[in-house]
Formats: structure tokens, C-alpha cells, sequence
């Protein structure tokens, strides 16, 4: 097989994969302002669980998703 017709061969291949990819996302739809979160249920780091459920009525929850291991992928 020629160089050219393995570039050509890569190239189908990538554009094939990516279009998959497209194919499969999906977009969450976004709340509006003031519009309630659906609840869900998350382990916390001291591995309990925790519903959003438990906040109702708060006056307000700050949500902050971080990474715990910093390492390299």
C-alpha cells in the first residue's frame, strides 16, 4: 500500500470516527434562570451520599466539581 493511499485510507478513517462521535452526542437542555435543578445524588469525598434533595429550601448550594487525582492521564 502506497503512502498516499494510507493518508487517504487515515483520513476516511478519522473523518468516519468523528462523525460517530457527533452522531452520538447529545445536548442537555439548560435551565432557565431561577428554574428548579432536577435532583441526583453524588458520593461525597468522605463517601456518603448526598442528594440535592437534602438542600431544598436552603437559601442557596454551591455545586463544585473537582478532580482529586492530579496525576497525568
Amino acid at each position: 500500500m502506497g503512502m498516499l493511499a494510507r493518508k487517504r485510507r487515515t483520513l476516511w478513517l478519522s473523518g468516519m470516527l468523528l462523525a460517530a462521535m457527533l452522531a452520538g452526542a447529545s445536548v442537555a437542555a439548560a435551565l432557565e434562570i431561577g428554574e428548579q435543578a432536577p435532583d441526583f445524588t453524588l458520593p461525597s469525598t468522605t463517601g456518603e451520599n448526598i442528594s440535592l434533595r437534602q438542600f431544598l429550601g436552603k437559601k442557596a448550594v454551591l455545586i463544585e466539581f473537582f478532580v482529586m487525582d492530579f496525576s497525568p492521564a
